[in-house]
């Protein structure tokens, strides 16, 4: 049972403990015009602050066959329907390359096999009735600042690649609040999950205004079970999850789905809620 995620103890311990020497200082050396005990009390409410952040409940893993789980604790922000429209050009390509201000570089067309994920695609909406068997479906899963941050594995299988992408000529950043859509081009891991089968999934880790640190607790080639940890965002931000559309179908809904029960998109936990539900032939 795990009770603070993997680097929670030290900020937790360390205010707690400032906290009661205030206090003890306080009560039995001098208040200090109330300052000791004042500071005491700021101390604490700090520590239950971090013990919050980096808490790290158990959870039931679905053992359903065919299905892809929530990587993250939060709200599902949309569930699209998209197709690549482009991708990260190679060395022999930049003379071809489209620039975005914004974005970066991209090739203007996608990977051979989209669904390989290779690299980082750039993808849009498809329009109702012009849906293909290369489409991916795409949910993104906002985390507030006082959800859950601990990441988990939405499949079972191994990683086949895990790499950091910051902005175009950034070392760090941007960091745009995560809950607008562009914050997708956010500082970011992106990370393939491959399953037995051969089935890859794409999990990106984006980071938001306030959570400027991602934190992978494995690297490539870790085999990974169904709802395992795999790492952390500090803070406010976002998780999307990619999946061929062709294979799978949605179970949640999104907030743009307008459902008045859930305004704000349904709330999903990692590990044990499912996103995805493979479709049967």
């Amino acid at each position: 049972m795990s009770l603070l995620a993997r680097g929670g103890l030290l900020p937790v311990l360390t205010p707690t403990l400032m906290g009661i020497g205030f206090i003890t200082v306080g009560s039995l050396v001098n208040p200090l015009g109330g300052i000791a005990p004042g500071l005491g009390i700021l101390m604490l409410l700090i520590a239950v602050f971090f013990a919050n952040f980096w808490r790290d409940p158990d959870r039931p893993i679905p053992r359903d066959e065919g299905v892809i789980v929530s990587p993250a604790d939060g709200h599902v922000m949309f569930a699209r329907r998209e197709r690549a429209t482009g991708r990260r050009p190679s060395k022999a390509e930049m003379a071809e390359a489209e620039e975005d201000e914004f974005t970066g570089t991209w090739h203007p067309e996608a990977c051979k096999e989209i669904l390989s994920f290779e690299t980082e695609q750039r993808f849009e909406a498809v329009p109702e009735g012009e849906e293909s068997k290369d489409d991916v479906w795409r949910i993104a899963v906002f985390m507030s600042p006082m959800d859950v941050h601990v990441n988990r594995s939405p499949i079972a299988g191994e990683i086949i690649r895990m790499e950091h992408r910051t902005g175009k000529g950034r070392r760090r950043g941007p960091f745009l609040a995560a809950y607008r859509k562009e914050s997708e081009f956010n500082e970011r891991v992106r990370s393939l999950f491959k399953r037995a089968d051969g089935l890859i999934i794409e999990v990106m880790q984006i980071s938001g205004a306030l959570a400027r640190t991602i934190i992978p607790w494995v690297s490539e080639g870790a085999t990974m079970r169904r709802g395992e940890r795999f790492g952390m965002i500090r803070l406010g931000s976002r998780v999307d999850v990619r999946v061929p559309a062709a294979q799978f179908e949605v179970s949640v809904i999104s907030a743009e789905d307008g459902d008045s029960n859930h305004p704000k998109g349904e709330f999903v936990k990692a590990g044990s809620t499912i996103l995805y539900r493979e479709v049967k032939e």
